[in-house]
């Protein structure tokens, strides 16, 4: 982004036509809530391992200082199923998606205990669920046969489902707008190269964007751009970030960059490679920092990232070596360690808990 300088005061009036055109606003310019909730705790899915049937849920209380392995185990007298790749809040409720198993797990937000356990199939055919967005009560679920469902968040139950590409993955939201990568990735010598555009109104597939191969993590800013990370073909091609403009569908940027889970609070996306977290600024769409660690911390293998939106608090998940249990590091917003606790097997995602 072109620095502001004005030289001259008669070119003032000018210098500000111009730059309003090419200056990168919020989308929805409005005053921001006081946010007066306090967290009760966090919740980190632990995906288990692949055929494994170890998926589990980490509980941290933060009045307590309790730590509990397997809540959902506890509180329901079952497991949670094989490899819990997604999970969110949306409400009072909490939605984990469970890949091998193809279940949606919805419990209570605050203890995890079940209201309702979806299977998703095609006449018994597992549809494999990968991530869940949510706008307007109601939930988007890409699923690896190349769809993804709409779910009512108050009934329930499924509507539709609305065919995208090849094994889509992450989704993101954009000027009423959903975009949904479609990696291909199961498919290891033709992946897909495809961004899906949904239109929330009419719940419809109304174009497809061409990325790098292999796209896999999708961010929306707070200006209206769209952040897809693709991981190319890992051998001629190379990682990418591609950065979509929502007003116009197009493709304004894209460079090689390499970087696994995503997540973008106010003008910073968070971006895990495979030995740290680099901090990239969303506004001037340049790296603000190569590594978010700045007091010498060691995260093995980064495997997922989280920001507390209250706190300003960075949450790290640590695989370590992926078939052991893993560790949580929280850190202040300058990148220092605050604290760090256990989890079960390759930790991949915290949600926090209000009061």
């Amino acid at each position: 982004m072109k620095q502001f300088k004005i030289n001259y005061l008669f070119l003032a009036f000018t210098f500000v036509t111009l730059f309003a055109s090419c200056r990168k606003d919020k989308q929805d310019p409005i005053s921001s809530p006081q946010l007066t909730a306090e967290r009760k705790g966090l919740f980190v899915l632990c995906e288990g391992s692949f055929n494994g049937n170890n998926s589990s849920l980490t509980y941290y209380d933060y009045d307590s200082k309790i730590l509990t392995q397997d809540q959902f185990a506890k509180v329901n007298n079952r497991g949670l199923g094989d490899t819990g790749n997604d999970i969110k809040v949306y409400g009072s409720k909490m939605y984990i998606i469970v890949n091998v198993s193809s279940t949606i797990e919805v419990v209570n937000a605050k203890t995890a205990a079940s209201i309702k356990n979806i299977k998703m199939d095609d006449a018994g055919k597992d549809r494999q669920p990968r991530y869940i967005v949510f706008n307007k009560n109601k939930a988007f679920i890409s699923s690896y046969d190349g769809t993804v469902a709409v779910m009512d968040t108050t009934s329930l139950t499924i509507e539709k489902y609305i065919t995208v590409g090849r094994n889509p993955e992450q989704m993101a939201i954009a000027n009423g707008k959903l975009y949904v990568a479609n990696s291909g990735g199961l498919d290891f010598n033709n992946p897909d190269k495809t961004v899906s555009v949904i239109d929330l109104n009419t719940l419809t597939e109304i174009k497809k964007i061409t990325v790098v191969v292999n796209p896999r993590g999708v961010a929306a800013d707070q200006y209206g751009d769209v952040y897809v990370l693709s991981s190319g073909n890992y051998t001629d091609i190379n990682a990418s970030m591609a950065i979509i403009d929502s007003k116009t569908d197009l493709v304004k940027k894209q460079n090689d960059f390499d970087g696994g889970s995503m997540i973008i609070k106010d003008d910073f996306a968070y971006i895990s490679t495979y030995d740290h977290v680099k901090v990239y600024n969303v506004k001037t769409e340049t790296i603000e920092k190569e590594d978010f660690i700045t007091d010498g911390t060691t995260i093995t293998s980064p495997y997922g990232v989280a920001v507390d939106n209250l706190t300003g608090e960075v949450f790290i998940t640590d695989a370590k070596n992926y078939i052991s249990n893993g560790e949580v590091f929280c850190f202040d917003k300058d990148g220092h360690k605050k604290y760090s606790i256990a989890t079960g097997i390759n930790p991949n995602n915290v949600v926090f808990i209000n009061k």
